[in-house]
């Protein structure tokens, strides 16, 4: 019962992190594109710092995870969510409003359904690391391969529905490994939520930006 209840707690304090996240990201990314900082950045160049900065900011926290105190830690969440909030204002651009509201609330369905299933999965399914691995790895480099080499939309499309595929796997497996994080001796159980949280909240942006890739409805 304690166990149970303790397990709660944990998935309580990650789903609410993770939406105080995706609430920053959205509510920048919507002030960085309206309020016109989207076209100063652009003209200025400085997009390319933004990703940096985002780049470095998830590298910090996944290597620091466990020497940073917890506050630490949450100061590094919050600050990636922001960054990442500008970086995604670049949907507002490309997408119609209407539609990149469709498909959020269809990946949050999505989202929903997958959280469902792995935490009602009993068996462990850390053997799924190797293959979620290697498959993410496969996906950035053919991603690229296309980018800089073959350039087709047609295997763009594919890339797509092959990445969004791997993290709804990817998904099922967070939400399965948090209920085993709660006997993690080296993690500190104050700060676990803020790892799980991140976790999620890159299984949903991944997700979400795949669905509005593959249906989202562009600007003319």
């Amino acid at each position: 019962m304690e166990n149970s209840l303790t397990q709660n707690k944990i998935f309580a304090k990650t789903f609410f992190w993770m939406f105080l996240g995706l609430l920053g990201s959205g509510l920048i990314a919507t002030y960085t594109y309206y309020s016109g900082l989207f076209l100063n950045l652009i003209s200025n160049a400085s997009f390319g710092i933004v990703l940096i900065i985002e780049l470095v900011t998830v590298l910090l926290f996944n290597f620091l995870f466990r020497k940073l105190p917890p506050i630490a830690v949450g100061i590094l969440y919050f600050v990636y969510s922001m960054v990442n909030g500008i970086t995604l204002s670049v949907i507002f651009a490309v997408y119609e409003l209407s539609s990149i509201i469709y498909i959020f609330i269809i990946s949050a369905l999505v989202f929903a359904i997958l959280s469902f299933i792995g935490y009602m999965t009993n068996k462990d399914l850390s053997n799924w690391r190797t293959y979620i691995t290697v498959f993410l790895i496969a996906g950035i480099i053919l991603s690229f391969v296309n980018l800089f080499f073959i350039k087709s939309s047609t295997f763009d499309l594919i890339l797509d529905w092959f990445i969004l595929a791997v993290f709804l796997g990817v998904t099922i497996y967070d939400i399965n490994k948090i209920k085993l994080l709660q006997d993690a001796e080296n993690i500190n159980q104050e700060k676990v939520h803020i790892y799980c949280a991140m976790q999620l909240y890159l299984d949903f942006i991944n997700i979400f930006i795949r669905i509005l890739s593959i249906f989202g409805k562009r600007r003319d």
